[in-house]
C-alpha cells in the first residue's frame, strides 16, 4: 500500500521540476535548487548529469531533505545509487520522461562504449541518481 506522501506526490508528480532544499555539508545552511525528478510506482528518484555539483555534494553529507512539487511538500532522506541495474532503470525513466534529451545521453553512451574515449578524457560520465525515502506521514 503506497504511504500518504506518495498518493500526495502522485497528484502533483507529472510536473517537469521540483524544488529540492538541501543543507550545506559544512555549514548546514539550507539551499534551495530546482531540479528534475522521477517517479515510479512507489519510488522518487532524484538525478543530475554533474555529481560535481553543490545540491549532489551536500546531499551526500548530509541527506536529509525537503522537496517541494507544486503545493506539495515532502520530507525524506536520500540513498546514492550504486547498484548498475537499479541505475539503469533510473537511465530508462530519464528517457521517458525527459525524452527531448535523448540524443544527448545516447551520444554520451556510444561515446563511452570505448575505455579508450574515457582515458583520453574525451567523454566522462559525471552522473549521478539518488533515490528519496520520504518521510511517512
Amino acid at each position: 500500500m503506497a504511504s500518504k506522501s506518495f498518493k500526495r506526490l502522485r497528484r502533483v508528480g507529472d510536473r517537469q521540476t521540483l524544488r529540492l532544499t538541501h543543507y550545506g555539508r559544512k555549514t548546514g545552511r539550507p539551499y534551495d535548487v530546482t531540479i528534475w525528478y522521477l517517479v515510479d510506482d512507489d519510488r522518487l528518484y532524484l538525478v543530475s548529469a554533474n555529481a560535481a555539483r553543490n545540491w549532489v555534494r551536500n546531499v551526500k553529507v548530509r541527506p536529509a531533505i525537503s522537496l517541494r512539487v507544486g503545493d506539495e511538500v515532502f520530507d525524506g532522506n536520500v540513498r546514492a545509487i550504486t547498484d548498475a541495474q537499479e541505475r539503469e532503470k533510473v537511465n530508462r525513466l530519464v528517457e521517458r520522461k525527459y525524452w527531448f534529451v535523448i540524443p544527448i545521453l545516447r551520444l554520451g553512451r556510444l561515446l563511452r562504449l570505448g575505455r579508450f574515449f574515457a582515458s583520453i578524457g574525451i567523454i566522462r560520465d559525471n552522473s549521478i541518481a539518488f533515490e528519496v525515502i520520504l518521510a511517512d506521514d
